[in-house]
């Protein structure tokens, strides 16, 4: 997702363009990873002192709700990265250290939906984690 695509849903949705979302979403662009509120809110403090968690948390659940981010858990912890290309099916391998991703374009749904006949599935998500090459040094 580019910066003018999440600019351009959120404008779409009478959302404003305040400091806060600039600030947020420029973290994300920079970012080619998972990042927790609390990496988030340390960042933003620079920009902003005091800004809470409550701000944080807002924008972040707006963001997933609307597609400009994506959401996961890793040890009990919510960890947000800005949304992929649309259209293009693929799963991840998610560094638990760095919070890095790589692509991963193949899709086990292929095999696994071969053992359900009858069934309808509506959706699935794949996440492979671990520790990428330049944690493992």
């Amino acid at each position: 997702m580019t910066i003018d695509e999440a600019w351009r849903i959120l404008g779409e949705n009478q959302l404003k363009r305040t400091k806060n979302r600039e600030v947020l979403l420029d973290l994300f662009l920079e970012n080619d990873r998972y990042l927790t509120a609390g990496t988030i809110k340390d960042f933003m403090e620079s920009e902003n002192p005091g800004i809470s968690f409550d701000t944080i948390y807002r924008n972040l659940t707006t963001f997933t709700e609307l597609g400009i981010l994506e959401e996961t858990e890793l040890s009990g912890e919510r960890h947000f990265r800005m949304h992929c290309d649309a259209g293009v099916h693929h799963h991840h391998f998610i560094c638990t250290t760095c919070g890095k991703t790589q692509n991963i374009p193949d899709c086990p749904m292929d095999l696994i939906a071969i053992n359900l006949p009858n069934y309808e599935i509506k959706g699935h998500k794949f996440e492979i984690y671990g520790k990428c090459p330049l944690c493992v040094a």
